[in-house]
């Protein structure tokens, strides 16, 4: 598996980050809704995992392959997006009002297909109701509750510790799509990926797609959770910190360090003298 040299990797961010900025919007809101609803399937294998075992860190160890499977079909993650247009940005390749288009059509793409899987996943555990204890859903029930009113209950001081868990999330989250660009092996990059995508998730870091799912999934569930409550103490807080972090963690970071001069310079060509036949001097 050979492993891309890191100057030619934030090159690739920046191509990633300019092909994404000029999607489509009926592209950016298909692709972003398979993403939400595809971190739906994987937080609900992970709460699964988790309930069967009793160990957090089986679920953390299979909720990477939701992540996976969004990178390798090219579908969209806002949340990586926050690293990779920002630097095709840098790069002027494109520009602002193309990355909040991005990120504006993908976030409503996101939240169509998180609750969607929402509630055919409620509509398939509960039995249309029927099955009223189970374990999964309970889980869920008690983690929705937990993101927002349990921050809530804290005031202000819930607002800046919910703040902290999405700048260290989405550090890792970034990191994982940008691994992803380290190597052409498939094999390759999906181990790649799988690294800071478990450490995000086992420890309990706050991503705003994860809780596009999972906050509206306890409402359906009978959480005592208001609209306001999710937005207030959780969404709108988690999507800032995440971006920030996504932003100036990795995004501008890495382009600081392995681009500007070094990476641009080996995508120019090198200049060659062609040696002309005597005959036609």
């Amino acid at each position: 598996m050979t492993i891309i040299n890191p100057n030619q990797v934030v090159d690739s961010m920046i191509q990633t980050g300019e092909m994404k900025a000029k999607l489509s919007v009926k592209d950016l809101l298909i692709r972003g809704a398979l993403g939400g609803a595809l971190l739906g399937f994987g937080t609900t294998l992970a709460f699964t995992a988790e309930v069967q075992t009793g160990l957090g860190i089986v679920g953390a160890l299979l909720f990477p392959a939701a992540f996976v499977i969004i990178i390798l079909l090219g579908l969209e993650l806002v949340t990586g997006s926050f690293a990779l247009i920002p630097v095709a940005v840098m790069a002027k390749k494109t520009s602002v009002t193309q990355m909040l288009k991005n990120w504006l059509w993908v976030i409503i793409g996101h939240l169509a297909g998180a609750v969607i899987y929402a509630i055919l996943y409620i509509i398939a555990v509960t039995q249309l109701g029927q099955v009223t204890n189970h374990a999964v859903a309970a889980k869920i029930l008690a983690v929705a509750e937990a993101k927002t009113i349990g921050y809530k209950s804290l005031g202000s001081e819930g607002l800046l510790v919910v703040f902290v868990k999405a700048l260290l999330c989405n550090w890792m989250v970034t990191l994982g799509a940008v691994m992803a660009l380290t190597t052409k092996s498939v094999i390759g990059k999906i181990a790649a990926m799988w690294l800071p995508i478990v450490i995000f998730f086992a420890q309990g870091f706050e991503h705003a797609v994860v809780n596009m799912f999972v906050i509206p999934a306890g409402m359906i569930l009978g959480a005592e959770v208001s609209v306001a409550d999710w937005w207030l103490w959780n969404q709108i807080p988690v999507l800032i910190g995440n971006l920030i972090s996504g932003v100036l963690f990795t995004g501008l970071a890495l382009y600081y360090t392995h681009g500007k001069a070094d990476s641009k310079s080996h995508l120019q060509l090198p200049k060659t003298k062609v040696a002309v036949p005597s005959t036609q001097r």
